[in-house]
């Protein structure tokens, strides 16, 4: 059995427009890697960090990836196993691409790699969570869940946690442009309200069972008029500057939908063809740029196979 792995998993897009917490799905760039080895030594030792300009913690209890993988030894009884590793971080900090998900996700399914697979991967889904607890206060899973299982997944319930990996349209596509600006999580969700009205709560629902059913028939008509989101984008839209104008640029430009991805400043679209996903992609950055912001810009399929190993 090896000693040593190499680890990539999947940036996703959290939220989807109206699925708030509930729906989220990966793509295939970018994302982490993590170099996992085992360790004479017990505990688990994070010996660098690349691509974080300095800004995340070496103490594994504070890292995302560290606490998933010592909450996952202690699961399994194995607290006297080491670990030292390597996290390589291949996309922006606060992006809203769900980057302390890759992180936690990558580190436990490492972990279980090299302990011969004690656990199922889905087994490994409340470990990962614990990850999004650490970053941001709130161990929700429409980001790991997604990063860690593949596709477009829905969270049913999370007391007890119930998740489903949903069908999607294979033509189907993702767009994603991060602007060059920062949302901090924890901002973007102290600024939602705690109370919503009837009218928005059964338009939201609607529009939920919607995007559920465009997926399974698939009806692209059905798709993109169920992707409206009437209660959290119309509040932390204003921390994205250009919002409105690079989103309107995307519907004009062929995209079924387009809203933020988590909780910002990364936007999404989704579109039918690989052809339209680029010019989508292309026009968002255009209207970030009028006002002087940079941007990347992100095209793939909804990509279905999680984290893998590279080696």
């Amino acid at each position: 059995m090896t000693n040593s792995i190499k680890v990539f998993a999947p940036a996703t897009v959290a939220n989807v427009a109206c699925g708030f917490d509930i729906f989220g799905f990966a793509v295939d760039n970018p994302g982490d890697e993590i170099i996992l080895r085992k360790s004479d030594t017990k505990g688990v030792k994070i010996l660098k960090i690349e691509g974080d300009e300095g800004r995340l913690p070496l103490a594994a209890e504070k890292n995302t990836a560290g606490i998933a993988i010592i909450k996952f030894l202690e699961a399994i009884g194995e607290t006297g196993q080491g670990f030292e590793m390597e996290l390589k971080k291949l996309m922006p900090l606060g992006s809203g691409l769900g980057s302390s998900a890759a992180s936690a996700v990558a580190g436990v399914f490492a972990a279980n790699e090299l302990l011969g697979k004690p656990l199922s991967q889905k087994e490994l889904l409340p470990f990962a969570m614990e990850g999004e607890f650490i970053a941001c206060g709130s161990a929700h899973a429409d980001n790991v869940g997604p990063s860690l299982m593949g596709g477009f997944v829905v969270i049913r319930s999370y007391d007890p946690l119930d998740i489903i990996q949903l069908r999607t349209p294979k033509e189907l596509y993702a767009t994603i442009v991060h602007p060059h600006i920062e949302v901090n999580t924890k901002d973007a969700r102290n600024i939602l309200k705690r109370e919503i009205s009837l009218k928005n709560t059964i338009t939201q629902m609607g529009n939920v069972a919607g995007l559920v059913a465009g997926f399974m028939l698939p009806d692209y008509d059905l798709i993109s008029r169920s992707l409206v989101d009437v209660i959290i984008e119309p509040i932390r839209s204003i921390l994205i500057p250009q919002f409105d104008d690079v989103k309107n640029a995307a519907l004009e430009n062929g995209a079924l939908g387009c809203s933020i991805s988590g909780s910002g400043p990364s936007m999404f679209a989704l579109s039918k063809d690989l052809f339209t996903a680029n010019r989508v992609g292309k026009a968002m950055q255009d209207g970030f740029a009028k006002v002087g912001i940079g941007s990347e810009c992100y095209v793939s399929g909804i990509n279905q196979a999680g984290p893998v190993v590279l080696g």
